[in-house]
């Protein structure tokens, strides 16, 4: 070892990796005990964007060469707690420690996945995680599918396949010539519009179809806003339903779809990123009637089940479909750029430097089997319907829709106040919980009123926790700081 790569030797030291990551080990032990019982009193630590980047940039200038595990306990610190029971914001659930521990794998191996040299393991444990996700959906042996980062690249993914499957030239090869369109919720997620418009379709080509009172698709509007298109010179390819909606979680009847989509000879996809999860809830799984006569469906693992961020599912009843949306030569990856691989993953997604995501659920389905999943979901199905009973029980309070999930939507509603007022008390409510910190909740707008919302992704949110909630929703207003 000589002075100009003492440093490089330092990084890759077998045994201080082994002590540093002990004392990591032990830091994330306590951390997860005081964040699942609650002992840590805030689930957001808030500190406005500004002051967070002053406190980074004073730790970059004054602690390089420091020890790492204080670098680590200060994110910790510094970071919202998706454990702890009175998180109740965005769609992710907690990590299990052994899925965590699964991602400390993959980026310690650091295998890119484009090629099947390049990710043996995670290849085939990846095919075996697309199989199970595909038999509890109801999919046929031929389905198949890929892992990819995100719903929204999965969503992207899965339209790019129906246009190649359903349009009548060849944009891949040729670019794009006809007016396409296809047919969605106005509830829908952004990602779908966004989707077609990467693809330039244009604004014209994503077609919304109204939502009936408890934001789902008005099937029966399907045939008038295909007509409507068709006269408008587009070409309808494909019908996206939404299983659930983000904003309050409803599921569009994907069995009429279906059947809409079966008629006309059309494409139909489901975004099931959140509630796709629930075909491992026998329970529940009948709010996905009809996903298994989908074209193609997404679903994330890392919104539902346990699993770290982010993790995909991508599932085509045809699992041939995935090999035509990329197909291009590519000399130094594979030899021939028609030949049907599974094993060459590249020529199914964008990624060619892709991440061994399928091993972190595949250590959860392989240790636990699939009743983890069942359970947890079980309890987080429970908790979104207990909200909603303390929600119906407390005056002031109200509903946006009966959820269908876990993710609730209510707002307080003083007697008195008008709307454009009630729409600035619960702006203020969530702002004033976001800066107290001991909750973490988000908002949306519903058709023009503010709602509270709420996603319960963990397990051990108690009765009380939602108690606590409610009772600062209602606290007085200069607590609040409302005007």
């Amino acid at each position: 070892m000589t002075h100009n790569d003492k440093l490089i030797h330092e990084a890759f030291d077998a045994e201080s990796f082994r002590q540093t990551g002990h004392e990591l080990i032990d830091l994330l032990a306590d951390f997860l005990h005081a964040s699942t019982s609650g002992a840590l009193e805030q689930a957001l630590p808030w500190l406005e964007p500004e002051a967070s980047f002053r406190f980074w940039e004073e730790d970059f200038s004054r602690e390089q060469g420091a020890s790492p595990i204080a670098l680590f306990e200060k994110v910790l610190q510094h970071s919202i707690r998706i454990s702890h029971p009175r998180y109740m914001g965005h769609q992710i659930s907690p990590a299990a420690p052994l899925a965590a521990l699964a991602s400390l794998v993959d980026g310690f191996l650091n295998n890119g996945m484009g090629v099947y040299e390049m990710g043996a393991a995670g290849t085939a444990i990846e095919r075996k995680v697309v199989q199970a996700v595909a038999e509890k959906m109801g999919f046929g042996p031929d389905a198949g599918g890929v892992m990819t980062s995100g719903g929204t690249l999965a969503n992207l993914t899965a339209l790019l396949t129906a246009r190649s499957a359903m349009a009548p030239s060849a944009a891949w090869q040729e670019g794009q010539h006809e007016k396409l369109a296809l047919l969605v919720s106005e509830e829908a997620h952004y990602c779908v519009s966004r989707a077609v418009r990467i693809m330039g379709w244009g604004e014209g080509g994503i077609v919304k179809v109204p939502a009936d009172d408890s934001y789902r698709m008005r099937t029966e509007l399907l045939p008038e806003y295909y007509e409507k298109a068709s006269r408008e010179g587009r070409i309808v390819i494909a019908v996206v339903g939404s299983a659930c909606t983000t904003s309050t979680g409803s599921f569009d009847n994907l069995a009429a779809i279906a059947g809409f989509c079966r008629a006309r000879g059309l494409w139909f996809h489901v975004d099931g990123a959140h509630g796709g999860a629930l075909a491992f809830s026998p329970q529940h799984s009948h709010l996905l009637s009809g996903v298994g006569q989908a074209d193609s469906v997404v679903m994330d693992f890392h919104k539902m089940l346990l699993t770290p961020a982010v993790a995909t599912a991508l599932i085509y009843r045809n699992g041939n479909h995935a090999f035509r949306t990329f197909s291009q030569q590519a000399q130094y990856l594979w030899a021939k750029e028609t030949d049907e691989e599974w094993y060459n993953l590249a020529k199914r997604t964008f990624e060619c430097t892709k991440l061994m995501m399928g091993l972190k659920a595949y250590a959860l389905l392989r240790t636990y089997g699939p009743e983890l999943w069942e359970q947890y979901l079980g309890k987080v199905m429970e908790l979104g319907r207990e909200f909603a009973a303390l929600v119906r029980e407390t005056p002031e309070l109200e509903l946006a829709v009966e959820p269908q999930c876990n993710i609730v939507c209510f707002r307080r509603r003083p007697h008195g106040l008008d709307d454009k007022e009630v729409n600035a008390l619960n702006e203020a409510i969530r702002q004033a919980l976001v800066e107290d910190g001991r909750y973490y909740i988000v908002k949306t707008n519903l058709r023009g009123r503010v709602f509270l919302r709420v996603t319960l992704s963990n397990p051990f949110t108690s009765r009380q926790d939602i108690k606590g909630l409610l009772g600062l929703v209602l606290a007085d207003r200069k607590f609040l700081q409302t005007p």
